[in-house]
């Protein structure tokens, strides 16, 4: 039940990120029950393909705890699978765990091409739980690029 009240905020995110433009992705990250970051994706904008929601959300959370390895109390949680460079991020910064939503068939870095985040070569591993919300989560991609499309 918390896992969806949060990734519910990460919707809201991701409903703004559509409205601007943007690929729908959003995340929160959430440290000791408290939303500390929340981002959407604004790489368009900025003009800046590192700002991922996730990229973003992990830079801000950061600021406000003072330091990255706060982080490893945190959970984030985000509506789409993450990239190779945001799973990348996630273990450098000892995230503690993740929640998405859906996968992402081309480039999901977490199930779906690859697992970065449980990969027994790396010195962090980030818990995961997947598929939270999932329908909704796909729903707001589908209707993104149906309507890029039309």
């Amino acid at each position: 039940m918390e896992d969806e009240k949060y990734m519910r905020e990460a919707i809201k995110e991701a409903e703004i990120a559509a409205n601007e433009g943007e690929v729908p992705v959003g995340a929160v990250v959430v440290w000791k029950g408290e939303i500390v970051s929340r981002a959407h994706n604004i790489k368009e904008q900025t003009k800046d393909a590192t700002n991922h929601a996730e990229m973003v959300a992990l830079r801000r959370a950061v600021e406000k705890l003072g330091h990255w390895r706060y982080l490893q109390e945190a959970t984030m949680y985000v509506t789409v699978e993450p990239c190779p460079m945001c799973a990348g991020a996630m273990i450098q910064t000892r995230l503690g765990r993740l929640v998405y939503g859906t996968v992402e068939p081309k480039s999901g870095a977490v199930v779906s091409t690859i697992n970065l985040l449980q990969d027994p070569r790396f010195n962090h591993w980030v818990e995961v739980v997947g598929g939270v919300l999932e329908e909704e989560c796909r729903e707001l991609m589908q209707q993104f690029f149906r309507r890029l499309r039309e």
